[in-house]
């Protein structure tokens, strides 16, 4: 039985590197911000403004309780799901968590090309969206870091570089 969760801020590749993962170990994906929408039918941007952050964190959390319970699966969890409750030790406890970690520079420069489907982020010019990650991490990382692996992802953006990056991923399995 196996379960993995990629944790880390937006931007960082859980989603796009979860999906390749599943694939080459053979396991199911899920990932919890789409596993969230199609159980409410709403976004998560709606369901943010609907409910308040508060509630949208408390659903969150149930949700990654419940997906944490599947077995033989890897899951991408929001970028701040890590952050409340007892989530980060709760996934510590259920599975494998590996923080997908890059630099801000690196995240901004992902996060600017597709800031407008990102409610956060989308009003915001380069400069303003640098400085909202770095603060966005030095609130975040001390949660990310409990991660029981750290994995770098400096160089990923683009399809042979999720390839390697996968195997090298699974070495530290």
């Amino acid at each position: 039985m196996k379960r993995i969760f990629l944790i880390g801020y937006m931007g960082a590749g859980k989603t796009t590197a979860g999906r390749e993962l599943a694939k080459v170990l053979n396991l199911d994906f899920i990932d919890l911000d789409h596993f969230i929408q199609a159980r409410f039918q709403k976004t998560v941007s709606q369901l943010f403004q609907e409910v308040g952050e508060n509630e949208f964190r408390n659903i969150e959390r149930n949700m990654l309780k419940e997906v944490g319970e599947f077995e033989n699966v890897v899951i991408s969890t929001g970028g701040g799901t890590p952050c409340f409750f007892d989530n980060m030790s709760y996934m510590n406890n259920a599975g494998t968590t590996v923080y997908l970690k890059a630099t801000p520079e690196a995240l901004a420069s992902r996060l600017n090309t597709c800031k407008d489907k990102r409610p956060l982020i989308k009003d915001k010019n380069e400069e303003e969206l640098y400085q909202f990650v770095v603060e966005s991490l030095e609130k975040r990382n001390p949660y990310y870091s409990q991660a029981q692996i750290i994995f770098e992802t400096e160089e990923l953006v683009n399809r042979e570089d999720v390839n390697t990056y996968i195997q090298q991923l699974i070495e530290k399995l």
